[in-house]
């Protein structure tokens, strides 16, 4: 739902698999039926499978595995299943490495690596961006615990890079505990375990002191502060000194701080000041906080300033990205020595493109915006005059801004639509980019793709970017299959990037569409606030709008036309199939929320509340009511084919939204289209999925789909390896 850390990114994007099940089930399981009734403001609201919420209840567990014994005995026996296994196996375990959250301290260069046939990425340290030949592991998840279900979350080094706090969650909980680790030797310091720094609610953070003899961490209630109900909540800020047990840890900051607070921590570079940005939950509100050389903790920003971002210059100011009166963000520039908001200065003002994020140089600033979903960084000197653009590909997205040596030089990744992920150097004096070691090749080559910009007219009338793939030279005659994915939430947008699926999809003759709706960041705040709370209806009007363009323009048409979504995408899947079943042949729902009434009785469903409104508010409920998923399945109506999955140690979506979904579209369906439900006992929200278990996964995806849509794997007649980047 929330992005939590740099390396939890791509893992929300990340399948699920499901665990062995009995096989030969052709007939949908029954469900029993227990009336409840709950009312809100005065409306009554029937919920006949309100007792599948009860995961731990042996019913509910027999129910799950009647469910996966139906969904193993429609798929195992799909026709091209096993082209489909051998393909999709070779793709997603191409052995050309990824590099991610690079990190230079102490001259020691550090980065996450994955590697397949590896289950789980790694922490690495590497001797030059340029040669990877002196390359060192330093914590490997798989040596921890070889079952694969350990990942690491994110790690931390010291300012002189001579330890590394990290921290490793089990079976996809995102329940983190911290360890700190040598360098030099590679082993864990004895008696240096931090239990649950990091959480599938609010996440977690850390911030080394100066001389790396202590840290700030991101701390959960623990034994009898609170009670049980309460442990994923009331974050707080605390500091943990090296050699002493952790229940001697001090308190520094967050007691008056929302139950649903969110914190993340950085310190400066020469360690003298500490600042902490607090999410309230996930609607996009933020407060700062700082701590300077004295010791002491100061507010620098409220809710209502609407700072979104802190980040350490190198000029004894701290920069901030703020959407007061410039919903598409500006840049301020702070002076630590005053550090009070009434003493900052617009450095950059609102433009056109929405401001991501920021990074300072020594003596320029980089800025990171998008325009729409696609990404470019801007740089202005240290008074704010434009620098121009740096050189990326066409059409992509560019981060992970990281400085290379002391001066302006930076390194950022570059990934577009047809182009692996690379990391390049930036040098500030010749305004040239080169390419480093770190670049991924493909299995595949994707050169004769088109991208396709365009943009679909929602209901209201906004116009919504759109990006289409296809073969070059592809004819638009109505009858080619294609899949259109979209997000709509949380200031989150889909930007451009490889995937070696979207090119298997393609290789088949599929067209590949990603629509980039309101409620996320794609335009900044307002675009944000159109598609969240009361206005949620705007995002699934917009992925309507989009579905539509790819019919009326003769992509596709609606038997030929798949839909997939995961998370907050899951919750949109949810919406489209129920409010326009006739649009879609196969929908793919992962991990979603479906009742959108009993959400926030979860933990991590109270952190959406900013993001989607409360059923204690008359108007917020009303909204909710009208467009929750599960209650606006109608009995009777024709739905296409539906897939869901679910895993059951999910700290962000409850699997029992998926259960009840799948309970009540199979009474309701008037087709005979089979209503599938994939759990999986064993992973999470998608975070640390064994790379194995996300292979099973997209296999059986797409062996529905390509059944349900009516295609015929076809192999590949040559595997090509793609250029790599220039």
């Amino acid at each position: 739902m929330k992005l939590k850390s740099a390396l939890t990114a791509a893992a929300l994007m990340l399948p699920l698999a499901v665990s062995a099940a009995p096989k030969g089930a052709a007939k949908t399981p029954a469900t029993a039926k227990q009336e409840k009734v709950d009312t809100y403001h005065g409306t009554e609201v029937k919920d006949a499978y309100q007792w599948l919420e009860a995961s731990s209840e042996a019913s509910v567990k027999q129910w799950t595995d009647a469910q996966n014994a139906y969904t193993r005995g429609m798929l195992d026996k799909l026709p091209g299943r096993e082209g489909l296994r051998q393909r999709v196996t070779e793709l997603l375990s191409w052995k050309s490495p990824g590099y991610g959250g690079l990190q230079e301290e102490g001259g020691t260069l550090f980065a996450f690596k994955s590697q397949p046939p590896k289950q789980q990425g790694f922490l690495v340290v590497l001797g030059s961006v340029d040669d990877t030949s002196k390359e060192r592991v330093l914590v490997d998840p798989m040596v921890v615990d070889p079952s694969g279900h350990t990942t690491i979350d994110w790690f931390v080094p010291t300012r002189d890079g001579k330890k590394v706090a990290v921290s490793m969650s089990k079976g996809g909980t995102e329940s983190g505990d911290v360890t700190i680790y040598d360098v030099a030797t590679g082993k864990a310091m004895p008696n240096e375990l931090v239990p649950h720094v990091n959480g599938g609610t609010a996440g977690g953070s850390l911030a080394w002191n100066a001389d790396g003899t202590g840290y700030f961490y991101t701390r959960y209630p623990r034994g009898e502060e609170r009670p049980a109900a309460d442990r994923d909540f009331f974050q707080q800020v605390y500091f943990h000194q090296l050699g002493t047990p952790t229940e001697k840890d001090t308190y520094a900051l967050g007691k008056d701080f929302p139950r649903i607070a969110m914190t993340e921590l950085e310190t400066s570079e020469d360690g003298k000041h500490t600042v902490a940005v607090v999410a309230n939950g996930d609607g996009g509100e933020f407060m700062v906080y700082l701590r300077g050389p004295s010791g002491q903790w100061a507010q620098v920003s409220k809710f209502e300033d609407k700072v979104i971002r802190a980040v350490f210059g190198h000029d004894d100011a701290l920069y901030l990205v703020s959407r007061k009166d410039a919903p598409r963000g500006k840049v301020l520039r702070l002076p630590l020595a005053t550090p009070t908001l009434d003493k900052a200065t617009v450095l950059v003002p609102e433009g056109e493109a929405s401001i991501q994020g920021i990074f300072p140089a020594k003596s320029r600033l980089y800025v990171n915006e998008q325009l729409g979903g696609p990404s470019q960084v801007r740089m202005v000197d240290l008074k704010g005059q434009s620098l121009g653009l740096v050189p990326t590909l066409p059409v992509s997205s560019v981060g992970g801004l990281v400085a290379a040596g002391d001066g302006d030089d930076v390194l950022f990744v570059n990934v577009s639509f047809v182009q692996p992920m690379a990391w390049y150097r930036y040098s500030a004096k010749d305004n040239k980019v080169t390419k480093t070691a770190l670049a991924r090749t493909s299995p595949m080559d994707l050169s004769d793709v088109e991208v396709v910009r365009t943009e679909a007219t929602s209901k209201d009338g906004t116009k919504v970017p759109l990006t289409i793939l296809k073969k070059k030279g592809t004819k638009l005659t109505g009858k080619n299959p294609a899949l259109l994915t979209g997000y709509g939430g949380f200031n989150i947008s889909i930007s451009p990037g490889y995937s070696v699926l979207t090119g298997l999809w393609l290789e088949q003759g599929g067209v590949y569409a990603i629509a980039n709706l309101r409620g996320g960041s794609e335009f900044g705040e307002k675009w944000h606030a159109e598609g969240s709370l009361t206005h949620k209806q705007n995002v699934f009007d917009d992925f309507y709008a989009c579905a539509k363009l790819l019919v009326d323009q003769k992509y596709t048409q609606p038997k030929k036309l798949a839909i997939q979504g995961g998370s907050n995408g899951g919750l949109l899947m949810g919406a489209a199939v129920t409010q326009h079943p006739e649009m879609y042949g196969a929908v793919v729902a992962r991990v979603g929320i479906y009742d959108m009434l009993r959400v926030e009785l979860t933990p991590n469903g109270q952190f959406n509340i900013t993001e989607y409104g409360t059923v204690k508010d008359p108007e917020q409920f009303k909204a909710l009511r009208a467009y929750s998923p599960l209650h606006n399945v109608k009995d009777g109506t024709k739905y296409p084919s539906v897939i869901f999955t679910s895993g059951a140690n999910d700290p962000r979506v409850d699997p029992f939204h998926s259960r009840k979904m799948v309970a009540r579209m199979q009474e309701a369906n008037g087709a005979k289209t089979p209503i599938l439900l994939r759990a999986n006992a064993e992973t999470g929200h998608g975070s640390g999925t064994p790379l194995n278990a996300r292979i099973e996964e997209e296999v059986d995806v797409y062996s529905f789909v390509f059944n349900e849509l009516g295609m015929k794997y076809q192999p590949p007649a040559k595997k090509v390896s793609a250029p790599a980047p220039q």
